[in-house]
């Protein structure tokens, strides 16, 4: 039996992956930070009937020790850093904290396993948001990086100092350069899920409208189950490496939420409306990932098509909405 620890385990692609690792026959740790609440924190793990098939430790990102101490108690074969302050507007107004978490905290990572367990296997969660604004219309993993948030920027680091580890030091280090993916389990300030929540409320008849940002912009958009899938391949690989995990089809936010008014019977242009407020400072245009790589040496591939995921992921927040409105 492989041991498997998870740092972000408790969101969407953690949650994900553990169910994944399960099925696989791991035995699943995930690091969690002491937090006030506690008793929601995995709540993911509970609707995906998990929770209690997984050990929680408390350990932080930006705190070494912890970090070392986990390794020890888990002693695992391999180690996935998904942890991070994901939300890409949030980093405007939390820089620091981004860059300390997200950036700093895969040094960490990675300095407790060369020091603890340098025969683990690591998987860095690098991101699309690290190309920015790309000067090639498809990206592969030899397209130059322009990061266009302080979120982008501390992947960045955090991608680089994997290579630099694995370079230096020997270890079994890879990245995924994962573009956009989403499910029922994504975080509500996320804008797939914003709009298969508003849609869901405005079929509820809980609401009216749905205000957005900029639904120009067009994203490579897959779903976490396969994307967590390609994380898992690259640490079965020989030799570690980098892959861009991706769907190589790019739509518009305004297409994507065409496709989740439509599914739900209604009418978009009755209900979406454009908020100034809500555009980034510095926006990324588009993203289109070629994952030729991954095919190639892999054998993957995305299973599960975006209408799927937009349909699955209305239905997922009709049913919620519906169960908590018969609650109250």
């Amino acid at each position: 039996m492989k041991t498997a620890l998870i740092t972000g385990i408790t969101g969407q692609d953690g949650a994900y992956l553990s169910q994944f690792l399960l099925r696989k026959g791991y035995k699943v740790f995930g690091v969690t930070r002491r937090s006030s609440s506690s008793e929601i924190h995995d709540t993911r793990l509970r609707f995906l009937g998990i929770a209690d098939r997984v050990k929680l430790l408390d350990g932080n990102l930006v705190d070494v020790s912890s970090l070392v101490r986990c390794l020890r108690e888990a002693e695992p074969d391999e180690v996935y850093n998904l942890a991070a302050q994901s939300f890409v507007m949030a980093s405007w107004q939390q820089p620091l904290l981004t860059g300390q978490v997200t950036g700093l905290g895969a040094a960490n990572v990675l300095e407790a396993i060369r020091l603890e367990a340098p025969k683990v296997r690591f998987y860095q969660a690098s991101s699309s948001e690290m190309f920015g604004l790309a000067e090639e219309l498809v990206q592969t993993e030899k397209t130059p990086f322009h990061p266009r948030s302080p979120y982008g920027v501390s992947k960045l680091f955090a991608h680089w100092i994997t290579v630099n580890y694995r370079e230096s030091f020997g270890l079994h280090a890879s990245n995924g350069i994962l573009f956009n993916h989403e499910s029922p389990l994504r975080g509500i300030e996320f804008v797939t899920r914003k709009v298969t929540d508003g849609v869901a409320r405005i079929k509820l008849g809980l609401a009216n409208e749905l205000r957005l940002g900029n639904i120009d912009a067009k994203r490579d958009w897959g779903h976490a189950r396969d994307y967590v899938r390609a994380m898992w391949l690259m640490l079965q690989q020989d030799e570690p490496d980098d892959y861009v995990v991706a769907t190589g089809r790019t739509t518009s936010i305004r297409d994507m939420c065409r496709t989740a008014f439509e599914y739900a019977g209604l009418a978009m242009d009755k209900h979406l409306v454009i908020d100034p407020a809500l555009f980034r400072p510095a926006e990324v245009d588009g993203l289109l990932g070629n994952a030729a790589k991954a095919r190639a040496r892999l054998g993957w591939a995305p299973e599960v098509g975006l209408e799927e995921m937009i349909r699955e992921m209305v239905d997922a927040d009709i049913k919620r909405l519906s169960l908590s409105n018969n609650r109250a």
